[in-house]
């Protein structure tokens, strides 16, 4: 028994040495930490960093800096930076460009300006401490950027410009701390500029070129191994840090770079992207964040005033250089105030590039021990401010952007939307799916409902239950997505009847067909399923054939028919092609006439949507097939047509999707039938028709069908 206790003791003696016992603690302080902070109305990423004071080596040393924290913190603050890029709206950020370049160029030069001759004149350091110092002020770390994507503003034109400015200004600095080593060591000389910039265009070239490439060609031939697309993308987040340490710059710049090189791979709407954030922010991110605490040394504070008053100084110095830069940018492009403060709030946290300049400079002999814990208290307090700025000014742009957007909704029934998914084939089911599911609006409480129609039969019981058995791994697919699904298995005489009788009673304003094949004899006697539920349905209609995965496309090309603006779904179908564009990061070619081209551009003000657009005049239907000479194999086809006597239905319309079938057979391809009549009118057309009587003549035709199949069978039996 003593044994026992002696053992028991031993395991909690501090700082704890069994890897199981520590990881346990740190998985129990997240999950705690920043449930008892929400009561107090404090973000749960300050529970985290303050978590790490206490128990780290200069708090009750419960645990010490090992190889484990060390490289779980690495992995975490790789993420954040990995996670930054993945989610840049790269269409915001191209336009934005030169907001981002302005923005870096304040956040790098003011708090460089400020700090400089506050650490040269005030604090009395040398040339070289005072610049180094000073660029630590110019560099920030995103500690607060999994606030900003938890609350939905990561897509803020804000938080595009911040997030680029971030990378120009670490890699700014984290250069200047490169020449300044050299200059120190006296080995600053052309061969050192040389080998630089050969070695930054090498990590440029493969990261830009070769990884993008190699990125397509894994996910098109292992498109359903779901689990190794996460570990291939993490492959590459670590593969591009150490690539870019080769190159002398910081691993956090190739993280962010892998973000960017496979930003256009991975929607945001994804399941690989939900994967990669959970896993992200339920264990990586604050594992980094209890680290950066562990760094804290409190007994620092009472060493002496010289370690205060540089602390202090430090700490001043870096949120005002930040402020300042915020206040500039928001005047300057006429941002808001909860905008300003969210730049400020994502800008002003200093953590990895600012510890790596300060490290780096204090091994090396530049700067003293007062400056090193000056800034590690500088960590803490621009951490903790960060992080109530960001989620405050959050909050504020959350709530702005929902009064500029409740007209919206309320005009285009957004939070009724009903996406309808009919099922006929489950082999190409999964792309039609993560189509439903990227052009869903997330505003909408209704889920997206798969509709499966089951045959009148002697066995139709046993077939329900076989059809649901099938759905069951639909279900676990959009499930990591987070997307609510709907599962319907109903009875009909036949699919198109079905389908037709289920868009009403659920309402559905959208269905999303598979493209339909022409099998024999029995389907031109009874007449094609598509054009049976265009005629029986007034919905919105998607009649879609995706030759490879969405997210292999390059571009949308869309083809309009004259007066399509008039039709009453031209508003939800243009959405929804921008909102599948925004999602794959690609643009939009539309080929339309001059009053069409006009509502399209009115549009996109009026719903602020920020799919990147271009169009080009089109008017020859006649010979439709002389667009082939703008549409290559990578680029996604939608030809919007119309049902017959729609406002814009043309003859031509008829053929075209048998010419788009046979002219662009190894391109994916939409064609779009937009709702004609507001659903009130067709509602009301046909409240009082009853369908019994067409019931039951379909149900004496089936049994006449089987009583002649019958005499056949015989017939061959003689």
């Amino acid at each position: 028994m003593t044994d026992f206790f002696k053992h028991l003791m031993h395991e909690f003696e501090l700082p704890l040495g069994n890897p199981v016992l520590v990881f346990s603690l740190i998985l129990f302080i997240i999950l705690l930490s920043p449930i008892l902070l929400r009561r107090l109305n404090i973000p749960g990423i300050i529970g985290l960093i303050i978590a790490g004071v206490v128990i780290g080596p200069h708090g009750f040393n419960i645990l010490a800096k090992n190889s484990a924290v060390d490289l779980f913190s690495t992995i975490g603050l790789l993420y954040i930076m990995f996670i930054a890029g993945l989610e840049m709206d790269m269409n915001e950020f191209k336009s934005n460009r030169n907001k981002s370049l302005l923005f870096g160029l304040f956040t790098f030069i003011i708090p460089l300006g400020i700090g400089f001759p506050v650490c040269h004149y005030i604090l009395g350091y040398d040339f070289n401490a005072s610049f180094l110092t000073a660029s630590m002020f110019a560099t920030h770390t995103l500690v607060a950027y999994p606030i900003v994507s938890k609350l939905g503003v990561s897509k803020n034109q804000a938080v595009a410009i911040t997030v680029g400015g971030t990378i120009l200004t670490d890699t700014a600095v984290l250069i200047i701390l490169a020449v300044i080593m050299g200059n120190s060591q006296g080995n600053l000389n052309q061969e050192f500029w040389i080998r630089l910039g050969v070695s930054l265009a090498i990590f440029s070239a493969i990261m830009f070129l070769i990884i993008p490439k190699i990125a397509k060609w894994f996910f098109r031939k292992l498109e359903s191994e779901k689990h190794s697309h996460y570990i291939f993308v993490l492959a590459v987040v670590f593969f591009a840090a150490f690539l870019a340490e080769v190159a002398g710059v910081e691993p956090i710049i190739g993280a962010f770079v892998a973000g960017l090189a496979l930003n256009k791979l991975i929607p945001h709407s994804s399941a690989l992207m939900n994967r990669i954030e959970f896993i992200g922010n339920s264990l990586f991110i604050p594992f980094f964040l209890i680290s950066v605490g562990m760094l804290v040394d409190m007994s620092i504070i009472l060493s002496g005033p010289m370690a205060l008053i540089i602390a202090g100084t430090l700490s001043v110095v870096a949120l005002l250089g930040k402020w300042f830069a915020a206040l500039f940018t928001q005047l300057i492009f006429k941002y808001s105030k909860a905008q300003r403060q969210l730049i400020f709030g994502l800008s002003s946290a200093h953590a990895a590039a600012t510890l790596a300049v300060i490290l780096v400079g204090y091994k090396a002999g530049i700067l003293d021990e007062n400056i090193l814990n000056g800034t590690i208290i500088l960590i803490l307090i621009t951490c903790i401010i960060a992080s109530f700025a960001t989620e405050k000014a959050a909050k504020k742009i959350i709530i702005e952007s929902d009064d500029d957007t409740d007209s919206r909704v309320k005009a285009n029934g957004i939070q009724n939307e009903h996406i309808l998914l009919p099922i006929a084939n489950i082999s190409n089911f999964e792309k039609l799916l993560e189509l439903a599911i990227f052009i869903k609006d997330k505003k909408s409480v209704n889920p997206v409902s798969i509709l499966s129609v089951v045959p009148y039969s002697n066995e139709v019981e046993i077939n329900i239950l076989k059809t649901r058995n099938k759905l069951e791994e639909i279900v676990k697919q959009a499930s990591a997505t987070e997307t609510k699904i709907n599962i319907i298995t109903t009875i009909d005489h036949n699919a198109a009847s079905g389908i037709s009788r289920i868009s009403r009673e659920i309402m559905a304003n959208i269905i999303v067909l598979g493209w339909p094949q022409r099998i024999g004899f029995i389907d031109k006697l009874i007449g094609e399923k598509v054009d049976s539920i265009l005629n029986n349905t007034d919905k919105t209609t998607f009649i879609c054939h995706l030759e490879k995965p969405l997210v292999l496309h390059k571009r949308i090309i869309i083809v309009a028919p004259p007066l399509t603006e008039h039709e009453n779904g031209f508003g939800l179908w243009v959405t929804k092609i921008a909102r599948l564009a925004q999602e794959l990061s690609i643009p939009i070619l539309l080929f339309c006439n001059v009053a069409t081209e006009k509502a399209v551009e009115r549009l996109f003000k009026k719903a602020k949507l920020s799919a990147s657009i271009s169009i080009k005049l089109f008017t020859d239907w006649d010979d439709f097939l002389v667009l082939s000479r703008n549409i290559h194999e990578d680029d996604l086809f939608v030809l919007v047509s119309a049902r017959k006597g729609a406002t814009s239905y043309l003859n031509v319309l008829d053929n075209l999707p048998v010419k788009l079938e046979k002219h662009f057979a190894t391109n994916s391809r939409f064609v779009v039938y937009p709702q004609q009549y507001a659903n009130n009118i067709s509602r009301e057309q046909y409240n009082d028709i009853s369908a019994e009587p067409l019931n039951k003549g379909i149900k004496a035709v089936q049994r006449i069908g089987k009583d002649i199949s019958s005499i056949f069978k015989k017939n061959d039996n003689e």
